[in-house]
């Protein structure tokens, strides 16, 4: 079995991960960030071409960028914030070769996506936030797609993954506020000054759907996910009725719905 482990900034995704992978130990984790045969996020996609400029241009630190590189088909991937590197800009640099947030066209977007669900082939995973969370706040926040546009490209999903052994376990949020306050408070450095969410907010607040109807602020982002949530759990029971379940964020036990 595979396992998508989905919900809400806050809402406890990383500690579910790691209950699964204790009960399940012969069972691979993918987090964020790293190189994951469904998910792209904070990782680099180029084409080969591309990739041998990144490598010229960062030639002091080619080996630490070849170790972080893997390759697909006609492309190259580089899991980039894994590299520890004191080069002014590096990150920055590498940043813009991500597939998220309006750096591809919609069409192409989705066509990475669909091409790389189909290709997966491997079992026992267990998948951090891979299946709904980047690309549902892309689609919403900077392709400004509409909720049915949303769905119907879930619907293309689960076609290619038919035949696929794999569960969503979605960490419903009943008290979205008080999640992302606590979460805000763990994301802080030891002098007490918030890390996570003035990036968060501000990835918010330049988003185009944010631009386009004039909204911004702490109320307006809660809005958003609470929409993300309730869309999210739409396509749950629309599109994958027989594939999830849904816990309790922070208020669930380990024995229900879990099996081999």
């Amino acid at each position: 079995m595979n396992y998508f482990v989905e919900g809400l900034q806050g809402s406890g995704k990383s500690t579910l991960v790691k209950r699964l992978a204790e009960r399940l130990p012969d069972h691979k984790v993918f987090h964020e960030g790293d190189y994951s045969p469904v998910e792209l996020a904070w990782c680099v996609y180029v084409s080969k071409a591309k990739y041998r400029e990144i490598l010229e241009k960062y030639y002091e630190i080619r080996s630490m960028i070849a170790e972080k590189s893997h390759e697909e088909d006609d492309h190259m991937i580089i899991c980039y914030t894994q590299i520890l590197t004191d080069i002014p800009g590096f990150h920055k640099d590498l940043e813009q070769y991500e597939i998220y947030n309006n750096r591809l066209t919609p069409e192409a977007f989705r066509k990475v996506i669909l091409e790389r669900f189909s290709k997966w082939k491997t079992d026992g995973n267990i998948f951090e936030c891979s299946l709904f969370q980047n690309i549902v706040e892309d689609m919403i926040l900077f392709q400004d797609a509409s909720d049915q546009e949303i769905t119907d490209f879930y619907r293309e999903i689960r076609s290619v993954l038919t035949g696929r052994d794999y569960r969503i376990m979605y960490l419903w949020t009943e008290d979205i506020s008080s999640n992302i306050d606590a979460i805000r408070k763990e994301r802080s450095d030891d002098h007490g000054k918030e890390l996570w969410f003035p990036l968060m907010l501000r990835y918010f607040n330049e988003s185009a759907y944010a631009k386009k109807r004039g909204l911004s602020g702490e109320e307006a982002m809660l809005d958003h996910f609470e929409h993300r949530q309730t869309l999210e759990l739409s396509i749950c029971k629309d599109v994958f009725s027989d594939r999830y379940t849904m816990l309790k964020s922070k208020g669930y036990s380990c024995e229900y719905g879990i099996t081999e």
